[in-house]
C-alpha cells in the first residue's frame, strides 16, 4: 500500500466513525426532543384543565366576585397564556392526538341523541 492509500483509507475510517457519531447523537436529541414536547403538551392540558375548573368555581353564585378567586383567575390565564408561547415544541407530538381526538369528538356528537 502506498502512502495515499493509507492517509484514504484513514480518513475514511474517520469519517464513517463521526458520520455514525452524529447520526447516534441526532436520534438520542431527536428522541430527547420529543419527550419534552409531549411533557409539555401534557403540561399545557394541566393548565387548561385547571383554568377552565378555577373559572367554573368563580362563576358559581356563592364565589362570583371573589378577589383572591379572581386574582387567581387571572394568574391562571397569564401562565396558560406563556405556556402558549411553547406551542411549537408541543405542537410536533400534539398533531397525532390532535387527529385523534377530533376523532372522538365526531364520534361523541354521532351517538348523541338530538332534541
Amino acid at each position: 500500500m502506498s502512502r495515499l492509500e493509507i492517509i484514504l483509507s484513514a480518513v475514511l475510517a474517520i469519517s464513517v466513525l463521526l458520520n455514525v457519531g452524529v447520526f447516534v447523537y441526532a436520534r438520542a436529541a431527536i428522541t430527547r426532543l420529543l419527550s419534552v414536547s409531549e411533557e409539555l403538551g401534557d403540561l399545557q392540558q394541566m393548565v387548561n384543565t385547571f383554568a377552565a375548573h378555577l373559572q367554573a368555581v368563580y362563576e358559581l353564585e356563592s364565589f362570583y366576585g371573589d378577589e383572591t378567586l379572581n386574582a387567581l383567575l387571572q394568574h391562571a390565564i397569564s401562565f396558560n397564556e406563556q405556556l402558549d408561547t411553547f406551542e411549537y415544541i408541543y405542537s410536533l407530538t400534539e398533531e397525532e392526538s390532535f387527529v385523534n381526538d377530533e376523532s372522538a369528538i365526531d364520534e361523541e356528537e354521532d351517538s348523541t341523541p338530538e332534541a
